[in-house]
């Protein structure tokens, strides 16, 4: 608490030099003297305006419009990217045109107006702005004392070009530390983190951000001022609005999956938290295979949403205790057919369709639905089946108790080749040796209700319950 009330009074005395020269004896005037209010207020907007496009939110000059005209607000919408600022061009330019004190205070409209309301989200945004208006100072600090402002006034390229270098290196620094200390503080990380935060905030859109403020810097200053400065905002204005909308989008195609993971979990109450860890084991799977990232998301779709055919089945069936009959059994195993009707028409899901559908057969071709062997089965299912299998024996269940994962490794190996791939299995094994699994932990009374069945019953031979799609759309080889 005490580090969310320092930064805010950090960046408020940056903000010291604005003040006339009579009340701030000692300061040196260049870090806020002979200010261009009109110039800082104009960033101001436009750093506002432009940071929520690339939020995705409506913008001031969107807003003030509709009230001249009397109509109604807009509803409200959340940020594609809550509590991140996405758009630093012109955050940029003020560092390079403005006294570091004035620069500073570029930022803070955007952070303290924009984003949702809610006292809990205005601590978050006061903290965000004190946090720009840190890593603005800083910046500009730097370009000054390198002589930036001469050099880029005179057009000396490309010795301008190293102050402008030193400062977003600062910019990034001062960003990275202060973010680094919120991990140390909540989180009770080491020191260490600090240089990670650093180093995550230096990239390829960093730079970017700090060309398109140097571009804009340059014409602002040029002949044709402001109106020219705006012009060569529009390409970095319409990628940032793109890009607001596939985050948009990704959130959609989340909360869609989410809906459909609760909604089975609502009817098998001893399946929860188990599609989620299915989609975890099935990323690290991959992740060992070096997957690439477009197919990781989409393959953490098929594991979550790898039961979601058990809503067609009757709930008595998967809350039953005792065994099944062949016909309820066959009820059940109809279960990824409905999953793929059930998905078919999600289009992002792409290769998470056949995973889906599959994620029950075997190897030596005793699996259901459709009774696949080898290489016949997609990859996705292939991985599913081994990650489903790993939670399903590690997590206690109605009908047995879960086992460590020692226990759980080794009837994986006892069935390869058989029933799992062997390459999943050996990728699970290796991706274990990395990352710490914690078996599901129940109360006392929960496992003394659960019987204790020993794992390696052998499962019967499987058929397929009737006419089904193959992962091209079309009846698997063999079947009718």
């Amino acid at each position: 608490m005490r580090y969310l009330v320092a930064v805010p009074v950090a960046a408020l005395c940056c903000l010291v030099p604005l003040l006339p020269a009579a009340v701030t004896p000692g300061v040196p005037r260049w870090l806020g003297g002979a200010t261009d209010w009109p110039k800082l207020g104009l960033l101001a907007f436009l750093h506002g305006c432009w940071e929520s496009l690339a939020q995705g939110l409506p913008t001031p000059c969107l807003v003030l419009v509709r009230r001249m005209l009397r109509r109604p607000a807009l509803p409200a919408r959340v940020p594609a990217r809550p509590g991140v600022n996405a758009f630093f061009p012109v955050l940029f330019a003020g560092v390079l045109m403005l006294p570091p004190s004035a620069a500073a205070l570029v930022a803070a409209p955007a952070a303290v107006l924009g984003g949702p309301s809610g006292p809990g989200c205005r601590r978050r945004q006061l903290f965000n702005g004190s946090q720009l208006a840190l890593c603005a100072f800083a910046s500009s600090v730097v370009f000054h004392l390198l002589c930036g402002p001469q050099l880029l006034l005179g057009s000396r390229f490309p010795a301008a070009l190293l102050p402008g270098f030193a400062s977003v290196a600062a910019f990034c620094l001062v960003n990275g530390v202060v973010v680094g200390v919120m991990v140390m503080l909540s989180e009770g990380r080491g020191a260490g983190v600090l240089l990670r935060g650093a180093c995550s905030v230096c990239g390829l859109p960093v730079l970017v951000h700090a060309a398109g403020g140097l571009m804009v810097a340059v014409l602002w200053q040029g002949p044709y001022g402001a109106f020219a400065a705006l012009l060569a905002l529009l390409p970095l204005s319409i990628s940032a609005w793109v890009f607001a909308q596939g985050q948009r989008e990704q959130d959609a195609h989340q909360a869609t999956v989410q809906s459909l993971v609760q909604a089975v979990e609502i009817k098998d109450a001893y399946t929860r938290g188990h599609s989620e860890r299915v989609g975890r084991a099935s990323v690290l799977i991959a992740d060992q295979l070096g997957m690439e990232a477009e197919r990781l998301r989409t393959l953490r779709f098929a594991g979550v949403l790898h039961d979601v055919g058990k809503l067609g089945v009757a709930t008595e069936l998967l809350r039953r205790n005792g065994p099944l009959s062949e016909e309820e059994r066959r009820a059940v195993e109809i279960h990824p057919v409905y999953g793929y009707e059930l998905v078919r028409g999600i289009d992002f899901l792409g290769e998470a369709h056949a995973g889906i559908l599959h994620h029950h057969e075997r190897m030596d071709g005793r699996g259901y639905p459709s009774g696949l062997a080898g290489p016949q089965i997609p990859e996705f299912a292939r991985i599913i089946s081994v990650a489903d299998a790993f939670d399903s024996m590690t997590s206690t269940r109605s009908y047995r108790r879960g086992r460590p994962v020692t226990e759980a490794v080794a009837e994986l190996e006892r069935c390869t080749g058989s029933q799992f791939d062997p390459v999943m299995v050996r990728a699970l094994i290796d991706a274990l040796a990395v990352h710490d699994w914690q078996p599901v932990v129940h109360s006392e009374d929960c496992v003394r209700a659960v019987p204790d069945i020993p794992l390696g019953v052998p499962e019967p031979v499987r058929t397929a319950p009737g006419r089904v799609p193959s992962p091209g759309g079309v009846p698997a080889a063999g079947q009718p």
